[in-house]
């Protein structure tokens, strides 16, 4: 019952590594995200690294603004096996210390960094330990000639600024890098990705910068991201969100599952409810999803209320479920294979998707039908 895959044909780019995870080229695009916590508070920065690790994050970002919190970063890199991209600014101290320390990749634009002697030892370190670079370019700090020349940010001031940095690693023979222009309007930032892709084969980190609160910040995220995705550009994205990092990830591989780019775990195709329902579908949905967040294999469960959308959607689910009084009818692969009591739905469900889960391979699906 699996969706045929995305028609969307990628932009190629260079491939670079970080760590244990490759990006770019024909490498599956990663969902990353930052640590939130102060990174000088070791146990709860690596708690929040092994949380958004359980929901399937490719590569974590820690802000290292001190030379104290880059010794609290060596101490976390002892901690995690998770690919880890060190965030410096200004310090070039600090992004020789992380190499050091075992970064996977360096999030530092070289033109900030100082002269040319700072500039040439951040590169020939990260040559000499095969890290990448990820330059990163914010419409709301950009240089100050810059602003001065525009007025205001645009998409011609982002890649500028870009291109100014990619320009002194080009003159270091240096290609290792990724690259980002991100702002928190959506159009601004697509215009800059679009004309950035034009421009350069490094691959592309995609993110639309402090794009607000959980439900604000999704939505524009994936609007924005969802553009150039289907466009084919992108390599990496991050959603930058005022929430939660593990609610990141999850938006993340919500956006590439909805344009059958890359799926990790159940697809829930749950209907919004309405008076037909016979269980209450939402509190279904939220349940299941709680509970099986460790599930990795992709899978489409689609929860239904009513018999009107139920066994249509049933029949093309891996595994469905069409609401009805009393006991639902549950089908898979297409048959209709019994019915469950509306009073025991989630346990029931639970326990028959992680049997179906034990059973598949690696490309396998699942279904849960859900009325629309």
């Amino acid at each position: 019952m699996s969706l045929p895959e995305t028609p969307i044909k990628r932009r190629l780019s260079k491939q670079i590594r970080v760590g244990s995870v490759l990006v770019g080229g024909d490498a599956p695009i990663t969902v990353q995200t930052m640590t939130n916590t102060l990174t000088t508070d070791v146990e709860a920065t690596l708690a929040q690294i092994r949380a958004v690790e359980k929901v399937g994050a490719d590569i974590v970002r820690i802000s290292v603004p001190t030379m104290e919190a880059a010794e609290a970063f060596k101490l976390i890199r002892a901690g995690t096996t998770m690919p880890l991209i060190a965030d410096i600014h200004f310090d070039y101290r600090i992004a020789l210390q992380v190499a050091e320390y075992g970064a996977d990749c360096l999030r530092i634009n070289p033109g900030n960094i100082g002269n040319e002697k700072r500039i040439r030892a951040v590169v020939d370190c990260a040559r000499d330990k095969g890290i990448p670079i990820r330059i990163g370019v914010n419409g709301g700090s950009l240089e100050k000639d810059i602003q001065e020349k525009y007025g205001e940010p645009n998409s011609a001031a982002l890649v500028e600024s870009a291109m100014r940095h990619v320009d002194i690693l080009d003159r270091l023979n240096f290609d290792q890098f990724k690259v980002s222009v991100k702002a928190s309007d959506v159009f601004l930032a697509v215009g800059a990705y679009r004309e950035l892709a034009r421009q350069i084969e490094q691959p592309l980190h995609l993110g639309i910068t402090e794009a607000g609160g959980f439900r604000a910040g999704a939505v524009k995220s994936a609007i924005g991201l969802g553009m150039l995705l289907s466009e084919g550009i992108g390599d990496t994205l991050r959603i930058s969100l005022a929430a939660d990092p593990v609610e990141e990830i999850k938006v993340g591989f919500d956006i590439l599952k909805s344009l059958r780019i890359r799926t990790r775990g159940i697809n829930f195709i749950a209907c919004p409810s309405c008076s037909r329902q016979e269980f209450d579908v939402i509190s279904t949905v939220n349940e299941l999803e709680r509970r099986l967040e460790d599930l990795v294999l992709p899978m489409d469960v689609s929860i239904i209320g009513c018999v009107v959308n139920g066994p249509g959607e049933a029949l093309i689910s891996d595994l469905g479920l069409a609401g009805a009084q009393r006991k639902s009818a549950l089908y898979e692969s297409g048959e209709r294979v019994g019915r469950l009591d509306n009073n025991s739905l989630v346990d029931t469900l639970e326990a028959r998707i992680r049997a179906k889960a034990a059973m598949m391979d690696p490309n396998g699906r699942i279904a849960i039908i859900n009325h629309k």
